[in-house]
């Protein structure tokens, strides 16, 4: 049953992976996480502090989980809205304690 529907990253969609389940999605899950669900869950709340309109939840789980570098990998994520050079540089602030 849907409870509730939001974009939730690799990360924080492994609370929800039943561990002892034989299937592919936890193997896909483990493969993929980059950081802990707890630091993703912090990632979250930082950037949605950051108060950017421009900045979705979606937008905000991709970064979760692709954990970009640099302005370049950032805007691949944003490619149907442009982010300005502060916006950018707040955001790669943020996530550059968690790398």
């Amino acid at each position: 049953m849907i409870l509730d529907r939001k974009p939730l990253s690799i990360s924080e969609a492994n609370e929800y992976v039943d561990k002892d389940s034989e299937s592919d999605v936890v193997g896909f899950v483990k493969k993929f996480i980059k950081i802990k669900p707890e630091k993703a869950k912090e990632i979250r709340e930082k950037i949605k502090a950051l108060d950017l309109m421009k900045v979705q939840a979606e937008h905000i789980s991709k970064i979760i989980d692709l954990l970009p570098k640099n302005t370049e990998d950032l805007n691949k994520i944003f490619g149907d809205t442009g982010l300005d050079e502060d916006e950018t540089k707040k955001i790669l602030e943020t996530i550059k304690e968690y790398k």
